[in-house]
């Protein structure tokens, strides 16, 4: 089955918008880090400490999520630029290399979301106590 320059083109739409994506996350998640922090400067709270660690944790899951997204439409491009040099071979094993990217990029994120829905219960749990 031959592979032309298009096929490795069709990752570039789903890429960009994984990117985006992961890029309104981090920001998001740097707002809420700047509020906590100035939260944390005001009283000393176990809560606020743990919630903070996560937020920790979770912010490097994204860099590692937004690295591995890079990397994949990186190699897709030099996928491309074989494939315009007519190296059928060497845009075959880069196209693979970059699905291999795409597929830790979106495990990373589903473990991002993991954490994210972790650092919600501990939030629910801190409210629940506070309200008993």
């Amino acid at each position: 089955m031959a592979i032309d320059i298009t096929t490795p083109a069709l990752l570039f739409p789903a890429l960009s918008l994984l990117l985006l994506a992961y890029t309104n996350r981090f920001m998001g998640l740097a707002q809420i880090v700047r509020q906590m922090s100035r939260q944390l400067y005001d009283r000393q709270d176990e809560h606020l400490l743990r919630q903070l660690r996560s937020l920790q944790q979770r912010i490097s899951v994204i860099k590692f999520t937004q690295a591995a997204g890079i990397a994949s439409m990186l190699v897709c491009v030099i996928a491309m630029l074989f494939l315009f040099c007519d190296n059928e071979m060497g845009g075959r094993i880069s196209f693979g290399v970059s699905l291999m990217f795409m597929v830790i990029s979106l495990l990373l994120s589903l473990w991002e979301i993991l954490l994210s829905g972790f650092a919600l219960k501990i939030e629910l749990d801190w409210l629940y106590q506070r309200n008993k």
